[in-house]
């Protein structure tokens, strides 16, 4: 599964894309809530760019031990 990437604009705009094709554009207060929130680790800045995408959770994941 290929990893989000983004990229912060100089105007504040955050750019979201997956495997080299832009998936979303957030600007305004959305984009500061999320440049707020990337940084910290890899792992939790593709936790940030699924959430901001709506691609997170589709209900196909299983937890391993779960029936």
């Amino acid at each position: 599964m290929e990893p989000f990437d983004h990229r912060i604009t100089k105007d504040g705009k955050v750019l979201i894309s997956r495997g080299g094709r832009l998936v979303v554009t957030l600007a305004g207060a959305k984009a500061a809530r999320v440049i707020a929130l990337l940084g910290r680790d890899e792992d939790s800045d593709q936790q940030v760019l699924a959430r901001a995408t709506g691609n997170y959770r589709r209900g196909n994941e299983r937890t391993p031990g779960r029936p």
